[in-house]
Formats: C-alpha cells, structure tokens, sequence
C-alpha cells in the first residue's frame, strides 16, 4: 500500500488527522444501513456466481458506461443489451475489461474510479494498479476469486456488514424475491421500497399499462381517481406487510397542489381519454405527490422526494437500449413554492417524514437547509448521484451545516445497483465525515465530544431513527 494510504479522503489538516483516525475507526466499526438503493434483490435470492468481472463492475455500472460513450466508444462495444435483451456484437468480456483499462486516465478525479480502486483492493485484496499493462492479469485474479463458494452474493452480502438493504420496487412488482429471501438463513435484512412513478406520472409511454398492472396486482378496477387512490392503498399495505419503511418519488419537479375531489377526477378523466400535455402531465404529478404524502401521513412510510433528472435525455440511446443508461440529465430545480402546498398540509404532521433529494446545488443553502432546518418532519438526503463524490460531499456540508446542521441529515445514503459498490462507498463517505469533524474540531467550531457523537449518528443512528429501521 503506499504511504498514507490509510488515511485516504479523511481532507483533513495535519493537526486534524489524529482525530479524524479515531472517528473513522469508530465509525468503521458500525453495521451498514442502506435505506435507499437499487441492487436487484433476485442477485440475492437466486445466490447464483458472478459471470465474470465486466458483468460484475462494467456493465451495470451506469457511472462506468457513460464515462466510456464520452470517449467515443459505443454501447455495442460494450456489448450492452438493447431493449429486447439482445447483443448486436458478441464482444469478449476481457476485451470490454482491456478497453476500459486502455481508457482509465477518463476517469481520473472521478468518485467511479475511486470505487472502482477500492473495490479491487479492499474486496479482491490486488495491489497491482489498474492499467492496461496490469488489466489482464487483473481480470484473471478476479475470475479464479469469482468461482470460489465464499463469493456467492449471500456470503458476501454478509460479509459485508449490511444490517438492512433497501432495494427500490416498482408499483406492482410481485415482490417475490424479497418472499424467496425470507426463507434464507440471512440474518441482515432486505426490504422493499415502493416506487409509484410508473402510475404518478402520465407522461411516461407505460402510464396506462402500469395503470392495468396495478388493477390485476390489486384485484381492483381503477375507473375513477378516488380508485386509483385506493389501489395505491392497497398496494402500499403489500409492501408494508413485505418489509418496506419507505417511498420514492423520482420527478421532473417538486411542484405540489391541493385540488378539490371534483377537479381530480376531472384531470384523470380527462388523462384518461386523451394523451397527456406538459401541463396536465405536471398537475397530475402535483396532485400524486400530495396524495403520497398524505398516505405516508398515514401509514408512516417516509417519502423520498428526487427531483430535477431530465429522463432519458438521449433519445437515440432510450430507443435502442432502454432506461438507466446514463444519460439522465440534471435540470434546475425550485423547492420553496413547490413544496409549500405539500408542507402547509403535512410541516408539521406528527407521523409524516420527508426526505429531500437535488441534483441542483444551488438549491442547498438558498432553499433545502432553511426548510429541514425549520419543519421537524423534513430531512435532507446526502448528496445525490452526481454529487455523491468526495467534492460534492464538502460542497454539501459547507453549504448546509450553518443552517440545517447536522441533525437534520439522514446519514449516507448509497444509492447504487453495483452490488460490490455499497461497502466500499459507505466506507468512503465515513473516511470523508471523519476528516470533516475532526477539521471542525481542530477550527474550534465544535468539541471533540461533539465529534464523537455526531460521528455515529452520521455513520448509523441518522438513518437508523429517521427511516424506522
């Protein structure tokens, strides 16, 4: 390992470092919570082996793929399925693994190539640097650890310390693998999380299907709104019995409104017969997120807010290969008046949580820090998929502690499908946390209890009370 190594990304003066090796260690010491992510949980109910190393850190990795495309090189070429499920070129996994090598210096400064790095040394134990003199060597050293029996999913899900695993579940899914998972010796726990966006939105070319496959998973006819929101219901107390603490929301905006049960069923009448515009498409949306917040009022499912992604923003890339291709695009985003209908009605709601996500920074000291820092049912998430670095982690802090603090955060959040990734980006965020109190504490802004403390509540108990766990 080369010197200093193990104190990497604490970004910490040097009168800060012992400190911030302290904090790291009890930190590092906590079980992991991921109230939040994306890895499919068929991965850890079916506990089969790992195909090879591109389809293990390359091809579902959005972060790696969209990184390549930038350097000119095709998703044929990566040999990416397209929408039926079918490779127009039979590429050889070592020669995808070589290519990403031969273009490693792209992801220089990047929090992928970080990952990516920590994953080889931390989990498969190799210290030759990734290159492409070494890249073969590489991917053979992986491929003879990828047949061994302790590297089947479940070992590893529990080798790596996962107290509970959120994945993120569409509206009807059958939830059978979350089922099939119960009957396994596993002792951490893998939970649902609903995602409605399918049945909130009507702009999506699915919204009528998803519409059917929410009556046949319900046993329900959806013919009038105050249907659909039954149906939701039903839907949500399915998830609860399976497990779920939460809800998701992945909007263009955050825009909210109260309207009466006459003008609602007028809108979904009128989405009904004819193919959504902008401006009903965003109403509508409006009036799902209200609607999910008052279940979640009811239930105690706490609600995820992610705004301000332009889906699928390559047209030509959606079409031929699908969704979750990276090339989801942030937009500027507005909380203050858009959330105000929705925390007029629910600020101060004894039994309502609300989690809020941006892609725009602009918005965290102007707008999302004032109002966690003000209503006790609203938390900010860590910064989120493009920011989830070691410079948008600073970036976020600076511009949220002076005025939401500390207390008002969830803790870290994953927010991957790369299984191998969740310790190594867990572990990553605590280095960073680690170094960042102990600066606070060397500047004289808190004492050292307060850093310990703090410490453990970013590293565990934030998302551990926030999200009932």
């Amino acid at each position: 390992m080369p010197r200093g190594y193990a104190d990497r990304y604490f970004e910490c003066s040097n009168d800060a470092l012992p400190l911030a090796r302290a904090l790291y260690q009890e930190m590092s010491a906590l079980p992991i919570l991921s109230p939040h992510g994306h890895v499919n949980p068929k991965l850890l109910a079916e506990n089969c082996a790992f195909a090879d190393p591109v389809a293990l850190l390359i091809s579902p990795d959005h972060y790696i793929t969209r990184m390549l495309a930038s350097q000119g090189i095709t998703y044929e070429e990566l040999n990416l399925p397209d929408r039926s499920g079918e490779r127009t070129k039979k590429i050889p996994a070592e020669q995808i693994w070589q290519l990403l090598a031969e273009n490693w210096q792209a992801f220089t400064g990047t929090p992928s190539r970080i990952w990516f790095e920590e994953i080889l040394t931390q989990i498969f134990h190799i210290e030759l640097p990734f290159d492409q003199d070494n890249a073969a060597e590489i991917y053979r050293q992986i491929s003879r650890r990828l047949e061994d029996s302790d590297f089947l999913p479940q070992t590893l899900f529990e080798s790596f310390n996962i107290e509970v695993l959120a994945t993120t579940d569409g509206t009807s899914d059958s939830l059978e693998f979350h089922k099939a998972l119960e009957e396994t010796p596993l002792q951490s726990k893998v939970i649902p999380t609903f995602r409605p966006d399918d049945v909130s939105d009507p702009e999506r070319a699915d919204w009528k299907q998803a519409l059917a496959k929410l009556e046949q998973s319900t046993n329900l006819t959806i013919t009038s709104f105050a249907s659909l929101r039954f149906a939701l219901r039903t839907a949500r107390d399915r998830f609860i019995r399976n497990g779920a603490k939460a809800t998701d929301h992945g909007v263009p905006t955050p825009f909210t409104i109260d309207l009466s049960e006459q003008a609602k069923e007028e809108l979904f009448s009128e989405l009904q017969a004819r193919p959504a515009t902008p401006e009903n498409a965003e109403l509508f949306r409006g009036v799902m997120l209200m609607e999910h917040a008052q279940m979640s009022a009811d239930d105690g499912l706490v609600m995820q807010i992610h705004p301000g992604s332009v889906r699928n923003y390559s047209t030509s890339i959606f079409e031929k290969f699908g969704p979750d291709r990276g090339y989801d695009i942030p937009a500027r985003t507005e909380f203050t008046k858009n959330l105000r209908p929705l925390l007029e009605r629910f600020g101060f709601a004894q039994n309502f949580r609300l989690a809020l996500f941006t892609l725009d920074e602009s918005t965290y000291s102007r707008e999302l820090a004032p109002i966690a820092g003000a209503f006790p049912t609203v938390k900010l998430g860590p910064p989120w998929w493009f920011h989830d670095s070691l410079n948008g982690m600073r970036r976020w802090r600076d511009a949220t502690i002076e005025t939401a603090g500390i207390m008002n955060t969830i803790g870290f959040i994953d927010d991957t499908r790369a299984f191998l990734s969740i310790p190594v980006r867990h572990d990553v965020a605590r280095r960073f946390d680690a170094g960042y109190l102990a600066e606070l504490v060397s500047s004289h802004r808190i004492r050292e209890a307060d850093a310990h403390f703090l410490a453990m509540q970013i590293a565990y108990h934030l998302s551990k009370d926030f999200f009932r766990l």
